[in-house]
């Protein structure tokens, strides 16, 4: 025990501690064998080193791991992802038709229509072109489409992952929907079967029928099909319709600035339409050059051509007045042949070159007196013996009004109806040496006065229809009665509703132009009334005949009325209100002025054609004294110079001559009519005695030379008219029975 506590090592404050050894040596600290502080200090260092190297090591671990687990999440997701785009795929696809039941849809129709002298009038149909085959078309088309649309075309099997691709990284990066990944054959498959609606559905199904398109057809059908459905914009379907609607010349003949523009509006049509924005179509148009070239498609001499003349379109869509023609043979159609369910070909009755003589004349003239005279509009309508429609105008300016006042507008005849009152008169029994006494007269409240208030007393009834005496003109139908003159002008060819009262023989019911010219017809052609058409022939294209108008008219006028009429309506060319229409054909007409000049017409014929025209405003405005014997005997002159040039001359159908002056007795009035008193001068206006108070002195004023088809309006040169008076109501004077009204009753006002 005392050996152990001897062994413990006591502090010492004399120096360093000793300690004995088990063997009773004893040793200092200084003897100890100690490791030095290099050694520790590496040995700490290394320590530090192994650490750092084992946590390198699991950090790489640890990097590679999430990499790892990373993509093996991924593959997880690509592999449910793809499972899940399959159901997908498979879920719409069993929403549609089997794919045994596919079939490329009919092409919407095109209806050609040509003129006589086989030119192209229009093409109509929801495509507003005919089909062009790839190889007929200009190359630089497909060229154009192909660079600028889907450069990959004729590689991919219908779905381009490229192009899809590169789209939805633009679109990502760009923050929107800015380019679109889709092929030809997924937007014709589109175009075909399916709405323009961005649903996920409709895109699965767009896929499935592109792929299907790629099994079914050839690259080029497919490319051909896609060129002739399309939209270009501007109601434009197929390369045809645009190439017609921006540079009025076919797909066969489009140059390459042209095929550019054509191939650039695919992206937005209606946006970058020609017609709506041309420098934006025209800077879109370099950008397709730019991929032709960069696609090899054309030389940089080609590029550099294209790039410093561009396209030029047309300066206006349709503008045209044979297309009032096309959309009339178009709404006639469907009671000829059915359903158009096929292209057809339209043999229209219309020779273009008179067409285009009657534009330019109605143009002409208004272009040149319109502004001061305040017409804007004029129609001209011309029509052959057979009722078949050689021109017809149906306003100034198609392109910016598609409106045809020439079938459509209904506007107050005025005197242009006078021949109808007349007509029933002569079948009634008069002829055109009976006498009436041209007089102011009263019939219930409507108190007709001429023109000019000018009266010219005993007259044959061939000088008052040349001068366009209003009284007489309302004596004769009181004799006959309205009805008889409805009846009449009925049967001539009007079509509208006429009201059969006293006020009709001034032409207060309102007609069309058209109407109205193919009423004259039966008194040129000898007195058969044809019915009035636009169509000659149609066929298929294949040449199959589905219709064939084989003509054929009723006698509508007995041939001594029809020589009386003619020899009458002479008149008015040779020595009435319509002088300035003479040429050198004999020819006859008649000219209408409705109140304050809204309305001023001449229909006239000769034994070739019968041709009407109309001037005014679609408001409804006055013009400024323009009247029958004016603007449209002057427009009726151009034309039917025009057209009866180089064509033998031919007299008017009748033989009536008139009996000798000396000869000529007043036994044609009804019985027991009084006898009315002559007006002492024809240079002398007499007054209604309603206005006699009222009405001032009056210039005398030679009646052949003026258009007395108005309801008392002013005159020019100071003449102003004994009665002032609006346009009558329809139902003035109010419906008159045949022959139960007498002379005396229209002069005593009962």
């Amino acid at each position: 025990m005392a050996n152990r506590r001897d062994s413990r090592i006591e502090p010492s404050f004399e120096g360093p501690p000793r300690a004995k050894s088990s063997a009773g040596f004893s040793v200092s600290e200084e003897d100890r064998v100690v490791p030095s502080n290099r050694n520790t200090s590496a040995k700490r260092q290394s320590a530090r080193t192994k650490a750092s190297r084992r946590g390198r090591g699991k950090s790489r671990r640890g990097l590679f791991g999430v990499l790892g687990r990373l993509a093996y999440w991924c593959f997880v997701l690509a592999i449910w992802g793809g499972i899940a785009a399959a159901g997908i795929v498979v879920y719409y696809g069993a929403k549609m038709p089997a794919a045994t039941t596919w079939a490329i849809p009919d092409r919407a129709p095109n209806i050609r229509i040509v003129s006589v002298d086989g030119k192209l009038l229009a093409n109509r149909g929801m495509s507003g072109g005919e089909a062009v085959g790839l190889h007929e078309m200009s190359t630089y088309i497909p060229q154009a489409v192909i660079a600028i649309e889907d450069r990959r075309f004729y590689s991919h099997l219908g779905i381009d992952p490229i192009g899809l691709s590169r789209a939805m990284v633009a679109n990502v990066v760009g923050g929107r929907f800015s380019q679109g990944g889709s092929t030809l054959t997924q937007q014709l498959a589109k175009n075909l079967f399916l709405t323009p609606d961005r649903t996920l559905e409709r895109k699965v199904q767009e896929v499935l029928l592109a792929l299907w398109l790629e099994h079914k057809h050839t690259k080029d059908q497919i490319l051909e099909m896609y060129l002739n459905r399309v939209y270009f914009g501007s109601g434009a379907y197929g390369v045809e319709a645009a190439s017609r609607r921006y540079f009025g010349k076919s797909a066969r003949d489009v140059t390459l600035p042209e095929a550019a523009l054509l191939a650039g509006l695919l992206k937005a049509p209606s946006r970058l339409s020609p017609a709506r924005d041309p420098k934006a179509a025209e800077q879109r148009s370099q950008l397709v050059l730019a991929a032709m070239r960069d696609e090899g498609k054309i030389s940089a001499k080609e590029l550099t051509t294209a790039m410093s003349a561009p396209a030029s379109r047309v300066a206006s869509y349709w503008t045209g007045s044979e297309n009032y023609v096309a959309d009339a043979i178009v709404e006639e159609l469907p009671d000829l042949i059915g359903d158009v369910r096929g292209d057809i070909i339209v043999d229209a009755t219309v020779d273009l070159t008179l067409q285009k003589l009657a534009e330019q004349s109605i143009r002409r003239l208004i272009d040149g007196s319109g502004k001061k005279l305040n017409a804007s509009q004029g129609v001209l309508v011309s029509i052959d013996n057979s009722g078949a429609v050689r021109a017809m105008v149906g306003g100034y300016d198609y392109s910016t009004s598609q409106f045809d006042r020439a079938s459509e507008a209904r506007r107050q005849p005025g005197s242009a109806f006078k021949p109808f009152v007349y007509m029933a008169a002569l079948e009634a029994g008069r002829t055109p040496d009976s006498v009436r006494n041209d007089a102011p007269i009263k019939i219930g409240k409507w108190t007709p006065t001429n023109y000019g208030g000018k009266y010219f007393g005993k007259v044959t009834l061939a000088t008052a229809l040349a001068k366009s005496l209003n009284s007489v003109a309302a004596q004769l139908t009181m004799e006959v009665g309205p009805d008889a003159v409805v009846e009449a002008a009925h049967r001539m060819g009007v079509q509208s509703d006429l009201t059969a009262n006293t006020s009709i023989a001034l032409g207060t019911s309102e007609v069309t132009p058209l109407e109205l010219t193919s009423a004259y017809v039966p008194f040129a052609n000898g007195g058969y009334r044809p019915d009035v058409h636009f169509i000659r022939r149609v066929t298929t294209a294949g040449g199959k005949v589905l219709y064939d108008n084989n003509g054929g008219a009723p006698r509508v006028i007995k041939p001594e009325i029809v020589g009386m009429m003619n020899s009458m309506m002479m008149g008015t060319v040779e020595i009435g209100t319509a002088r300035k229409a003479a040429f050198a054909w004999p020819a006859a007409g008649k000219t209408g002025t409705s109140q304050n000049s809204r309305d001023a017409w001449f229909i006239g014929y000769t034994a070739n054609l019968t041709t009407g025209v109309w001037f005014g405003n679609d408001d409804g405005g006055p013009m400024k004294k323009v009247t029958g014997g004016a603007l449209p005997a002057q427009a009726w002159h151009e034309f039917m110079v025009a057209a009866h040039e180089g064509v033998p001359v031919r007299p008017l159908p009748g033989t009536w001559r008139s009996t000798p002056a000396d000869t000529i007795v007043q036994d044609e009035l009804p019985p027991n009519t009084a006898q009315p008193a002559p007006v002492p001068s024809a240079s002398v206006s007499q007054s209604a005695p309603s206005a006699q108070k009222a009405s001032p002195p009056r210039a005398v004023r030679p009646a052949e030379t003026v258009d007395a088809g108005g309801f008392g309006m002013p005159g020019g040169g100071g003449t102003t008219a004994s009665i002032k008076r609006p346009v009558p109501p329809a139902d003035v004077g109010g419906p008159v029975k045949k022959r139960q009204t007498s002379i005396l009753d229209i002069l005593t006002g009962g």
